[in-house]
């Protein structure tokens, strides 16, 4: 079941979503994250087994 998670969200990060509709990406206008992004957080959650572990409103780094 988590891997079908995280295929569910690779491919509709921000930079995808802009890739596909006009063909370049622009990060500094990104609202819900890369597709790496969210891969990254919604793993460290799985292996994590908490919503605190996945914060993202909280964390140093994104």
């Amino acid at each position: 079941m988590p891997g079908q998670g995280l295929s569910a969200a690779a491919p509709i990060g921000d930079d995808r979503r802009q890739r596909r509709a006009g063909g370049f990406v622009v990060p500094g206008s990104f609202t819900h994250g890369s597709a790496g992004q969210r891969v990254r957080w919604l793993s460290r959650g799985l292996e994590g087994g908490s919503v605190q572990s996945c914060n993202t409103f909280e964390a140093a780094r994104l």
